[in-house]
């Protein structure tokens, strides 16, 4: 295959000027395919490491309180966990009333609060109908994964 060192310079400068991984141009039979390796891999390393932002565990004595509540552990068995991590906000906007209280009633779908999970406001529903019997996080608080939310018998 005769090569155009000229066509790969400049698809080679097409990648570094626009930020592509690779390029592929076909010209009848002929196939030509450019890729370059990503450094941001080596910028994804630290990325985890700001994921365990470890001021969650200093969230955990609030962790540790919501045990002592539900001492009898089939609470726990209806608990809402969360389904990523984030920043706890329990109403839509700083001032508005709470999405939910202790003893309210709530309809499968309703909003119990509203997880913040880079820069996205994701509200968290109710799986199923029932009575609010705890609710096992602070406004402003951050959550891990299957962390415990809220108690609804």
């Amino acid at each position: 295959m005769d090569v155009d060192i000229k066509l790969v310079r400049e698809l080679a400068e097409l990648l570094a000027d626009t930020g592509l991984t690779e390029i592929e141009v076909e010209d009848g039979d002929r196939k030509l395919r450019v890729a370059r390796e990503i450094q941001a891999a080596t910028y994804a390393a630290p990325a985890p490491q700001a994921a365990p932002p470890a001021p969650a565990p200093a969230a955990a004595p609030q962790g540790e309180a919501a045990p002592q509540p539900a001492s009898g552990g089939a609470d726990m068995a209806n608990a809402v966990p969360s389904p990523m991590v984030g920043t706890v906000y329990m109403a839509p906007e700083p001032g508005a009333k709470d999405f939910i209280a202790v003893g309210d009633k709530v309809s499968e779908g309703q909003t119990l609060l509203i997880i913040e999970a880079m820069k996205v406001m994701n509200p968290i529903a109710a799986p199923r109908s029932g009575t609010v019997r705890q609710i096992l996080v602070d406004n402003a608080q951050p959550v891990e994964f299957d962390q415990p939310l809220v108690v609804i018998d």
